[in-house]
C-alpha cells in the first residue's frame, strides 16, 4: 500500500496543470512561449493572473494532497516526506510530458503547508520579501527553499525533515539552473515584465 501511495504521489505531481489549463483555455502550448516553463510564473507572464492563479493553486494542491494521503496511510515520516518529494519530482519531471516539467516551487509550498504551518509562513514571507525587493521570482524561490532545511533545524524538527528540506532545496535550485545563468548575466526577467506570447 505504501508503495502505491508513493507511486501515486509521483503521478499526481506529474499532472501538468499549466500545460492543461493553457491548452484548454487558450488553445496553445505554454512550452512554446515565455521561458517555455509549464509553471505558474511563466503562465503569469504570458497570459496574466486569471490563468496563473488556478495553475498555482492546483500545483500547490498536488503537493498538499500527496503528503496528506501518505500521512493517512502511514505515520512514518519517511513515507509522507517521501511522498512530498516525489510530488515535487513529478512536477519537475512529469511522465506525461516526457519528463520535462516545471520548477516545483508551488508544489513545494503545498508540501510545506502539510508539514508545518510555521515553516510555510516564514518561507512565504521570505519569498515575498525577496521578490518585492528584487522583482526576481526565481531568486525568491531559490532562497526560500534554501532557507527551508535551516528552518526545520532551528525549529527542532527531526533529522528526516532537515534531510527532506535539503533534498527539496537541491531539486528547486537545480531546476533553476538557467535562471542562475541569467541572473549572473543580468538578463533574468523581472515580475511584471511580460515575455512575448499570445492572448
Amino acid at each position: 500500500m505504501i508503495y502505491l501511495v508513493l507511486i501515486f504521489a509521483y503521478l499526481l505531481g506529474s499532472i501538468p496543470f499549466g500545460y492543461i489549463i493553457t491548452r484548454f483555455f487558450h488553445n496553445t502550448d505554454i512550452r512554446k512561449y515565455g521561458s517555455g516553463n509549464i509553471g505558474a510564473t511563466n503562465v503569469l507572464r504570458v497570459y496574466g493572473w486569471r490563468s496563473a492563479l488556478p495553475v498555482f493553486a492546483l500545483d500547490l494542491i498536488k503537493g498538499l494532497a500527496a503528503v496528506l494521503l501518505a500521512g493517512a496511510v502511514s505515520d512514518l515520516p519517511a513515507v509522507y516526506l517521501g511522498a512530498g518529494f516525489l510530488a515535487m519530482a513529478g512536477h519537475s519531471f512529469p511522465v506525461f510530458l516526457k519528463f520535462k516539467g516545471g520548477k516545483a516551487m508551488a508544489t513545494s509550498i503545498g508540501v510545506l503547508i502539510a508539514l508545518s504551518g510555521w515553516v510555510t509562513l516564514i518561507v512565504i514571507a521570505w519569498f515575498i520579501l525577496v521578490v518585492y525587493l528584487t522583482r526576481y521570482v526565481s531568486l525568491g524561490s531559490m532562497t526560500a527553499m534554501i532557507l527551508t532545511p535551516l528552518l526545520f533545524f532551528l525549529l527542532g524538527f527531526e533529522l528526516s525533515y532537515v534531510l527532506f528540506g535539503i533534498g527539496a532545496a537541491i531539486l528547486v535550485v537545480a531546476r533553476h539552473h538557467e535562471n542562475i545563468g541569467r541572473l549572473a548575466k543580468g538578463s533574468e526577467s523581472k515580475i511584471g515584465q511580460k515575455k512575448a506570447g499570445v492572448k
